[in-house]
């Protein structure tokens, strides 16, 4: 059985303009133990999908439909909002792109973990501070029973980045989802963050899902990649795999554009077009506006995820023929 098991998610947000359509049959699996990343440009309805996962979107702005969402089994569409409860923290925990939004200012680090801590679990105040500063250890924060007792604006980013990782860890839970990890973080901190996270699934033996907008983020840090694009699955692959021989010609444009050792002795290669507009996505499929290789039957006919070999899928007529 999957840890993460998700079929035909379609997620949609009301506007006053219309229907946003964020999320339009995604369908992608998890193992227990597997590392896995999620790559595509802003407003391809990658971070949507996990938040849909977690049940953080609400009705009625939001409507999330599904033939099957379960993490662990347990079916999350028709959850009620104890048994959600109990799942976020236990199950499941996330950490997002923007620690400073995440952490409360008006109190403590250690306030703030040791109540996730006391929330989940059957543990008393001092027990809990005490795990707290265990964590905040585990995520190699230098000192931290100083940094217990600090609040939020008080720390860099790096260091809340880890405060954030400690706190989603606090309960143990099989799954981390790291939306956007390493965002606001320099590059020598981002690489410090994503070893970081890699030691812990690794230590652990949890399942990892590492969201980002750029591939070169999870080149060696995951053990499948899933790319995105329009609020669909293009392709879905190994690692490896994907970065030698990519199959989606969107794919292979993200790969083109990662600035590599050959910076500055070449032009960037860009993607030209822009996203498509949500609130009226086009027909076909949904990279062909931006597609050399696009016809007249990408523009009409959406194609679907096809399996190529043992772990490999694309959406894309061209692979098919």
């Amino acid at each position: 059985m999957q840890l993460v098991d998700i079929k035909d998610l379609r997620v949609s947000f009301r506007h006053h303009d219309g229907v946003v359509s964020a999320v339009r049959g995604v369908t992608l699996g998890l193992s227990k133990g597997e590392s896995l990343g999620i790559v595509g440009e802003s407003g391809s309805g990658k971070s949507v999908t996990f938040l849909a996962l977690m049940r953080l979107l609400q009705a009625p702005a939001a409507t999330i439909e599904a033939d099957k969402l379960e993490l662990d089994g347990s079916d999350l569409l028709n959850a009620d909002a104890k048994a959600l409860s109990d799942i976020r923290g236990s199950l499941v925990s996330m950490v997002f792109q923007d620690p400073m939004t995440s952490f409360d200012p008006l109190f403590t680090i250690g306030y703030q973990i040791s109540e996730t801590i006391q929330t989940h679990g059957n543990t008393g105040k001092k027990a809990a501070l005490a795990q707290a500063r265990e964590l905040l250890a585990k995520v190699e924060i230098k000192h931290p029973d100083r940094v217990l007792k600090q609040y939020p604006h008080q720390l860099s980013g790096g260091m809340l980045q880890r405060a954030m990782i400690a706190m989603a860890l606090s309960c143990e839970p099989r799954l981390l989802i790291a939306d956007e990890p390493t965002t606001a973080l320099d590059v020598t901190v981002q690489a410090q963050i994503l070893q970081l996270i890699t030691d812990l699934q690794q230590e652990t033996g949890m399942s990892l899902i590492i969201i980002t907008h750029d591939l070169g983020v999870i080149a060696e840090t995951v053990d499948r990649v899933v790319v995105m694009y329009g609020g669909k699955v293009m392709e879905i692959g190994d690692t490896r795999e994907i970065f030698e021989d990519p199959l989606n010609p969107y794919t292979k444009a993200l790969i083109e554009s990662i600035p590599g050792r050959e910076a500055g002795k070449r032009k960037l290669i860009e993607i030209p077009g822009s996203s498509p507009n949500a609130l009226s996505p086009p027909s076909g499929c949904p990279f062909h506006p931006r597609c050399k290789l696009a016809d007249d039957k990408c523009a009409s006919d959406a194609p679907n995820l096809s399996t190529f070999g043992k772990n490999r899928s694309a959406a894309c007529w061209k692979v098919v023929q």
